[in-house]
């Protein structure tokens, strides 16, 4: 039962209420605790690594959380088809993926990542907040107006925070340290931590007790996520700040922009074919000033750009795998597998678990390989990534062929799926992070790492079409369907996967690592 409390179930929600107020109180706290301290750095990194990380958490604590229920908050209170479903599941993903474009763009030339940061917050707490409306449901409800709103607060703000809070973890470091990549580790478990418990809490509400509930929670934890990061300006030593003096005249227009991007991105998410036509004429426009600033360029930046356009081309095919899971996976988990009784958004959380559990493995592997010269290089942790995601989807084929595709999967199967698809992740995005900001020139840094999330969002897209292909020619989804195109795409994915590998050595060449150099630290910039 959705949309209101049962009575049955008050004393359950006060005690899960009771628990989350906890949650939130602990983690706020050890944030603000972290902010005002004196010292420049803990646990070995700066102390404004560790600011990010829990301004990040809160933010993903609101995504994930909200993403979780989306699938079902789609299908079960809107009413919409399977495919259709999956298919704005895609689209809204794809465009908090491609917004970090903009916003990345306007923070390098005006705003300053730290102020982008803040405004984008601000839109996320608005989106989250307005998720929590439900109406009646059904696709004639005219609240559903109010839902498509909530969406478009999220992708704009999304745009402003998602790549510039990420560039801003890169210039706490020299280009040189060797702690980059354990850093951007560190700040991807701060990602899954909210992650995981946003996914549990939120998913659980909203199943079990109403919608409003877990999207409420969501925009709660948003605000959490503003306040730590607003308490923590100083941790940041001068990162983030606007390349030149702003007015405020100029700095209003610019958050004008993001709001008028609120209503085009409203009208926007509700044509998905639109959505397609945009990212196609929109990436090959950012191809062409990607590859017109790298021609301008002397001949080992311009080569290290082609890297950075190498590794990012993987990226549609590993998230068009990887975003099923609150897709057409997590449908799958609903429908096809013996869960105990379980609610299905849950699962969700394995992802997020896993890497909190193998993250410091995978950083601490990553720099141990690195000291005696046998580290991987990123196109090669890429070829990983995917070989991983193609055995994902067949693991979990196979298993299921072999209990019985009119039999309930057994739930191992799921854990067995979840667990290569993490770890494929944790080869890929925080290796790409790290790699978009150290080999990216410092004057277009935000736009590349816009450009990575941007063909984040075209696999996001392209995951909506997957999962639209599993529900069938009438929309709906069946076992042996899905299966199908798991396994059609999973043999897909280690082909690539081979091919990367024996291409990785030249495309490490083109990295030129020897020569890298720092530029002034933002520190100094700022004294």
């Amino acid at each position: 039962m959705n949309g209101m409390k049962p009575m049955g179930l008050w004393a359950e929600g006060d005690w899960i209420a009771a628990i989350t107020v906890v949650v939130l109180g602990i983690f706020l706290a050890l944030g603000a605790k972290i902010a005002i301290q004196k010292e420049p750095e803990f646990a070995g990194h700066p102390k404004g690594l560790y600011m990010l990380f829990f301004a990040e958490m809160w933010e993903r604590f609101s995504y994930y959380g909200m993403r979780a229920l989306l699938i079902f908050y789609l299908t079960k209170h809107w009413l919409f088809s399977d495919g259709k479903a999956n298919l704005i599941y895609g689209a809204y993903t794809s465009l908090v993926y491609i917004t970090p474009v903009l916003g990345g763009y306007l923070a390098d030339r005006y705003l300053g990542q730290r102020k982008a940061v803040l405004f984008g917050g601000l839109l996320l707490a608005a989106g989250h907040t307005l998720m929590a409306v439900e109406g009646v449901g059904g696709q004639s409800d005219p609240t559903i107006n109010v839902f498509w709103a909530a969406l478009a607060f999220i992708i704009v703000g999304s745009g402003f925070l998602k790549a510039n809070i990420s560039v801003m973890v890169g210039q706490l470091y020299k280009l040189t340290d060797i702690r980059r990549d354990g850093a951007y580790t560190v700040f991807y478990m701060g990602i899954n931590v909210g992650a995981a418990i946003g996914t549990i809490l939120v998913g659980y509400l909203g199943e079990t007790i109403g919608w409003g509930w877990g999207f409420g929670l969501a925009g709660i934890g948003m605000l959490a996520g503003l306040v730590v990061f607003v308490l923590g300006k100083k941790a940041l030593n001068g990162a983030g700040e606007a390349p030149a003096p702003l007015t405020k005249s100029k700095e209003m227009t610019l958050y004008g922009i993001g709001l008028a991007s609120v209503a085009v991105i409203w009208a926007l998410v509700q044509y998905q074919d639109v959505i397609q036509g945009l990212l196609v004429v929109s990436g090959v426009s950012l191809l062409g000033y990607v590859l017109y600033e790298s021609f301008k360029l002397d001949k080992e930046p311009r080569e290290r750009m082609f890297a950075i356009l190498f590794l990012i081309s993987l990226n549609p095919l590993f998230w068009g795998l990887f975003e099923q899971a609150g897709g057409s996976m997590n449908l799958f988990t609903d429908r096809f597998v013996d869960r105990g009784g379980v609610p299905a958004a849950i699962f969700q959380s394995i992802n997020p678990i896993i890497i909190m559990i193998f993250a410091p493995v995978f950083a601490g592997l990553w720099v141990w390989l690195g000291k005696r010269g046998s580290e991987p290089s990123a196109p090669a942790k890429f070829g990983l990534a995917l070989l991983q995601m193609g055995f994902a989807n067949l693991v979990l084929v196979w298993g299921a062929e072999a209990f019985g595709v009119a039999a309930m999967t057994p739930v191992i199967l799921v854990f067995a799926y979840y667990l290569l698809a993490t770890t494929a992740e944790l080869c890929l995005s925080p290796v790409g992070l790290s790699a978009m900001n150290r080999l990216a020139p410092k004057f277009l840094a935000s736009l590349i790492m816009g450009a990575w999330f941007y063909m984040t969002a075209v696999g996001n897209f392209v995951a909506g079409k997957i999962g639209e292909a599993t529900g069938g020619h009438d929309g709906q989804m069946t076992k042996q369907g899905l299966l199908d195109v798991y396994e059609l795409f999973g043999w897909i994915s280690i082909g690539v996967a081979v091919v990367v590998l024996l291409l990785s050595p030249m495309v490490k060449r083109w990295m030129h690592l020897d020569t890298l150099k720092d530029e002034e630290p933002a520190a100094d910039k700022a004294a």
